[in-house]
C-alpha cells in the first residue's frame, strides 16, 4: 500500500514539475529557450575552436551562462523543494511506521562455495574531461560502457579481434565527438540520441540534428555471426561511424 502511495506521490511531483516548467516558459520566463540556445551555441562553437583563446572564452562563457540560466529557473527551485519534501515525508513515514525485522535463528550446515571472478582492465574509463582513443596497434577487445563529460572518443576496431556474436559499445557523452571505425566484414546496429550536432553512419548523413533519436543497422545484422551494437548519447556533438 505504501509503495503504491509513494509511486502516486512521485508521479504527481513529476506532473507538477512539467506544468511548472511549461508555465515558466509560456508566461514567466519566455527568454529561457533563447538562453539555452545561446549557451549551447557558445559551448558548441567553443569546442570547435578549442585550440584558440576565443574558443576557450566561448566554451567557459557558455557553461557559466547555462549554469546561471538553470539556477534562475523557477522549475529548478521547485525541484529542490520537491526533493526536500520527499525526504521529509519519508522521514515522517518511517517514524510512524518503523520497519520490523523478525529475529529468527536457523541452524544450517556451513556451505563452502568459492566462485572464480575474472577482472579485466577496461579500454576506456569514465572521464569528465579529456580525449580517449583505442591503441594504434593490436589490442585485446573488451566491451565498452562509459559515461563521459566533455571530450572526444575514437574507437578503431581494425586493430583488434572481435569475438563471435554481438559486441557492445555504450557511450554517453555531454559535449564532444564520437568516431567509430568498423571493418567492412562486420555488421552494425546503431542506436543514437542527440540534442544538437550531426550524425554520419556509413552513407547516411544528417548534417543538422536537433533533439532526435536514430536507429540504423546493416541489412544482414540479425543473422551475422560477428556484429557490433552501438549505443551512443550526446547533448552537443557529432557521431561518425565509418568503414575502414
Amino acid at each position: 500500500m505504501f509503495k503504491n502511495n509513494r509511486s502516486d506521490y512521485i508521479g504527481w511531483l513529476v506532473i507538477i514539475g512539467v506544468l511548472v516548467l511549461a508555465l515558466e516558459i509560456l508566461f514567466f520566463n519566455r527568454g529561457l529557450i533563447f538562453s539555452v540556445f545561446v549557451s549551447g551555441g557558445m559551448i558548441y562553437l567553443g569546442r570547435r575552436k578549442a585550440g584558440r583563446k576565443s574558443g576557450r572564452l566561448l566554451f567557459f562563457g557558455g557553461i557559466i551562462f547555462l549554469g546561471i540560466s538553470i539556477l534562475n529557473m523557477m522549475t529548478f527551485k521547485f525541484l529542490l523543494f520537491a526533493i526536500l519534501l520527499h525526504f521529509f515525508i519519508q522521514y515522517i513515514t518511517a517514524k510512524k511506521n518503523p520497519r520490523k525485522i523478525p529475529f529468527d535463528i536457523a541452524k544450517s550446515e556451513p556451505v563452502h562455495f568459492e566462485e572464480t571472478i575474472i577482472k579485466s582492465k577496461p579500454l576506456f574509463e569514465n572521464n569528465f574531461f579529456g580525449q580517449q582513443k583505442t591503441p594504434f596497434n593490436a589490442y585485446e577487445w573488451n566491451d565498452i560502457n562509459i559515461q563521459t563529460g566533455i571530450g572526444d572518443c575514437l574507437i578503431d576496431l581494425s586493430y583488434t579481434m572481435l569475438p563471435k556474436g554481438e559486441t557492445v559499445i555504450f557511450i554517453r557523452n555531454i559535449i564532444g565527438n564520437i568516431q567509430i571505425l568498423v571493418p567492412y566484414d562486420i555488421d552494425v546496429s546503431v542506436h543514437h540520441s542527440c540534442v544538437a550536432g550531426s550524425t554520419t553512419v556509413f552513407e547516411h548523413h544528417e548534417p543538422k540534428v536537433f533533439n532526435q533519436v536514430f536507429h540504423l543497422k546493416t541489412p544482414g545484422y540479425e543473422i551475422a555471426e560477428q556484429k557490433v551494437k552501438i549505443f551512443t548519447s550526446l547533448v552537443v556533438g557529432n557521431l561518425e561511424v565509418s568503414r575502414i
